[in-house]
């Protein structure tokens, strides 16, 4: 996400830096490419206008112009504004009832993504150590009920399902009881949607908000919508009231314009946002961490917390026991891999480390989801043997893994070459006393793969 908008914003400053000091006349140019940038990513005329205007007036003033590095303090002054104009720093956190269960209510068009986000979220507050159960109470789309049960199942979440006959208000009423007699700490209701804002899905929203009594209703909004999405923002809180915002299909979203204006035209933050169709990949939405990744200063904080939740830390001692005993193997390259993979979309993570611009060029190189599969296949086509003592891999064990794996023997000769980088990276951490890799990281994780 971001990743138009950030190379933009990102070349801009560079451009600025390279010019020794600040005048008006170049700060001046710099903001008009900055306005260009952000309107090319559908943020919303009047907030990229008010927000030049608070650059513009602490930009001209000493703050920047009387500063050693002026360049990077400019930087700072549109970081600052960027996260001002997102919610400010740290997130907004969803309500909690004094007395569970707290109610969670999904509203949203068709399309948008309610019923995985739901899911999402159950499983998000589940690793928190909250008791979560569903409700199903969209009955308007075919096979709604349906896709519910079976993330829930995934999930091991209980569902509510609509007793024959039973209409989607009554539902919702009887799930909060389901959800209160069982002990749940939170009861999320999925609702249905239409292609469009009309009276009846507004009558039945209303209907479901009144028995289910939410303490929180979340708008999802598909981000790629654009700027329409405000429009729409603004009939449901009109019709229900809304809490906050859930901006899904960010990873399909290179410009970012909805979550840029999203507070700003409705007068409610974002709470979380999806990057991607798979159940873990929802992110609790941090201003602060955002404003960062969009100007190439990486989100370190956010990466670390990804890491935790991924890596089993057991597994990960473990592997930094083995790696420290016998060294880096081939086989260690394997397991480091596999963790890498439960972190979610290789760009993502790219994303968090500071100067994501730099690693576009290991990117367009094949340093993608798709490139580790064949990586993976590639040390699975070995054999035990050879993952433990890679010098053994001639020129016909080469050619015997390149067959089986589907790939090429240059495709097995790169992997090898990284692997000999790799181990000499390690080889230079435990000198430099770094055995743990990045602060925060379980151990092992250190020299994840550099592609």
């Amino acid at each position: 996400m971001f990743e138009s908008l950030g190379e933009k914003l990102q070349g801009v400053f560079k451009r600025l830096s390279g010019q020794g000091h600040l005048t008006e006349a170049n700060i001046e140019q710099a903001l008009r490419e900055v306005r260009m940038a952000l309107l090319e990513a559908d943020v919303a005329y009047s907030v990229v206008k008010d927000l030049l205007d608070k650059v513009r007036v602490k930009a001209l003033g000493q703050e920047v112009l009387g500063s050693l590095s002026p360049g990077q303090v400019l930087v700072k002054v549109v970081h600052d504004e960027l996260e001002a104009l997102m919610g400010g720093a740290g997130s907004a956190h969803l309500a909690h009832a004094s007395l569970p269960p707290t109610v969670i209510l999904m509203a949203g068009l068709q399309g948008g993504g309610k019923t995985t986000t739901a899911a999402k979220l159950a499983r998000h507050l589940k690793l928190s150590g909250q008791k979560v159960m569903l409700a199903a109470c969209d009955l308007q789309r075919p096979a709604a009920v349906d896709q519910l049960l079976t993330l829930g199942r995934s999930l091991d979440i209980a569902v509510a399902i609509a007793k024959p006959g039973q209409q989607a208000p009554a539902v919702a009423a009887d799930a909060r009881e389901a959800a209160l007699l069982a002990g749940c700490d939170v009861l999320i209701v999925d609702t249905a949607g239409r292609l469009a804002v009309d009276e009846a899905l507004m009558a039945e929203l209303k209907a479901i908000k009144a028995a289910a009594r939410p303490h929180e209703v979340l708008l999802v909004v598909d981000a790629m919508a654009g700027r329409d999405f405000a429009n729409t923002a603004r009939s449901f809180q009109a019709a229900v009231g809304v809490d906050g915002l859930v901006l899904t299909k960010m990873d399909g979203d290179a410009r970012g314009g909805a979550a840029l204006s999203a507070l700003a035209v409705t007068g409610k933050p974002i709470k979380f946002v999806g990057t991607g169709e798979k159940l873990e990949a929802l992110e609790a939405f941090h201003p602060d961490r955002m404003a960062k990744r969009i100007l190439g200063m990486g989100d370190v904080v956010s990466l670390v917390e990804k890491v935790q939740a991924s890596v089993d830390q057991d597994s990960a001692q473990a592997l930094a026991g083995r790696i420290a005993k016998e060294g880096f193997t081939l086989q260690a390259m394997l397991e480091q891999l596999r963790q890498v993979k439960r972190m979610g979309p290789l760009q993502d993570v790219l994303g968090m480390l500071p100067g994501m611009g730099a690693l576009k060029g290991a990117m367009a190189q094949g340093a993608d989801d798709k490139s580790v599969g064949r990586m993976e296949a590639i040390l699975l086509s070995m054999s035990p043997k050879e993952r433990r003592l890679p010098q053994v891999i001639d020129g016909s064990r080469r050619k015997r893994i390149a067959k089986g794996s589907g790939t090429s023997v240059e495709e097995v000769n790169r992997l090898l070459r990284q692997y000999e980088q790799m181990k000499k990276m390690m080889k230079m951490m435990r000198k430099g006393g770094r055995r743990h890799g990045m602060p925060g990281m379980p151990p092992g994780m250190g020299g994840m793969p550099t592609f």
